[in-house]
């Protein structure tokens, strides 16, 4: 897929400006969390879909933290031109994908760039002798400081990356012949510059355990990430997964689009959510709201058909509910929310406006309470 329009990008070149993002989105990750403990107590998410969507939350939140390091000096005189984040404030909300690949060939080079910088005590002594010795502020080396504790973070893991390849969990054993799994994975789609998880259960047949299986288990990571666009629709996935691979049988796939992130302070959205945003008046911190899509598919049957003269295959049949717009989502269940603090979501309440009838409304509340609206 192309890349999303590099006229919806605009980069964060002052310190305030800067730092705000990072701080906005440290509260709504923190939100997030809560939201999957919310939908899990609603029997809306399993305790295993809970426990690894939180992992990769966790890693999304990583990812900013290593980036406010990265460009904590945004905007201030420290010698070099080291540029500014940059943001998708159309459509998005986040930052440019952009700014994950270059994360990542960072990544690569982290350990040699750490052996090659002072330690942050050694930077933190020159800081104070400059600051008592000349009375000036160390901007540079508060900028060598900012780009060591960049470095460390990368090399520390543990990330969300542009690609986040495929790893199983096994569930148990149905019977001696079919083993259980979850598989989840993640992508930072490059087109909406959005984060997007996938979680699939499947049955395996194969006599040989799938994450063992030196042959099957990397062409699965391999079709599974080539398939990972957000253009698809899950049935297009899943059924060329079950026709790929004879001896896996997927029965639930389901994937999560992480935002948009609407604030007016950043980004251009139009529409009721941006009255919203612009009436609600709120304090930093809490003029934004995110969205959040929920798309399930899972199998309504098996069907099988003849493999060779005397085989046969096990095919799914995946549910698809056309009444409920199914034909045109390709999944069995859709489900749209939003994640607002209380302010823009007593104002929405109040608007009322067309199309929100319907999705999921979880309000940040104070002592990070989440609450949660039909």
């Amino acid at each position: 897929m192309p890349d999303a329009p590099a006229n919806d990008h605009v980069g964060l070149s002052d310190t305030y400006s800067s730092r705000r993002y990072f701080r906005k989105f440290e509260g709504i990750m923190a939100h997030l969390a809560r939201v999957a403990g919310v939908m899990e107590a609603e029997k809306s998410l399993s305790r295993r879909e809970t426990e690894v969507l939180t992992r990769h939350l966790t890693a999304l939140t990583f990812t900013f933290r290593a980036l406010s390091m990265k460009y904590l000096l945004t905007g201030r005189d420290t010698g070099r031109f080291f540029g500014s984040l940059t943001i998708d404030n159309h459509e998005s909300g986040f930052p440019a994908a952009q700014e994950l690949m270059v994360m990542a060939n960072d990544a690569q080079q982290a350990d040699r760039h750490l052996r090659e910088m002072p330690s942050a005590d050694e930077l933190k002594r020159d800081m104070l002798a400059k600051i008592i010795g000349d009375l000036t502020i160390p901007t540079r080396l508060q900028f060598a400081l900012s780009q060591r504790l960049y470095y460390e973070e990368l090399l520390r893991g543990n990330l969300f990356w542009a690609r986040n390849d495929p790893e199983a969990i096994w569930l148990g054993d149905l019977d001696p012949k079919r083993r259980h799994y979850l598989l989840h994975w993640s992508v930072y789609d490059s087109q909406l510059n959005l984060p997007v998880i996938y979680l699939m259960e499947l049955e395996d047949t194969d006599p040989t355990a799938l994450p063992r299986d030196e042959r099957r288990w990397p062409e699965v990571q391999a079709h599974l990430m080539a398939q990972s666009l957000g253009g698809l629709k899950l049935l297009t996935i899943a059924k060329g997964f079950d026709e790929d691979f004879d001896e896996l049988h997927p029965k639930r796939l389901r994937r999560f689009h992480i935002g948009p992130m609407y604030s007016h302070a950043y980004t251009q959205q139009s529409g009721p959510i941006r009255d919203v945003l612009e009436n609600a008046g709120s304090v930093e911190g809490q003029d934004w709201a995110l969205a959040w899509t929920d798309e399930v598919l899972v199998s309504d049957r098996v069907r099988t058909e003849r493999a060779g003269w005397f085989g046969t295959n096990e095919r799914e049949i995946f549910r698809i509910d056309p009444l409920s717009g199914g034909n045109e989502t390709g999944a069995s269940e859709q489900t749209r929310a939003i994640i607002l603090p209380e302010r823009p979501y007593q104002v929405l309440a109040e608007r009322n406006p067309p199309g929100f009838a319907g999705i999921r409304k979880f309000v940040a509340g104070r002592g990070g309470r989440v609450l949660s609206y039909r």
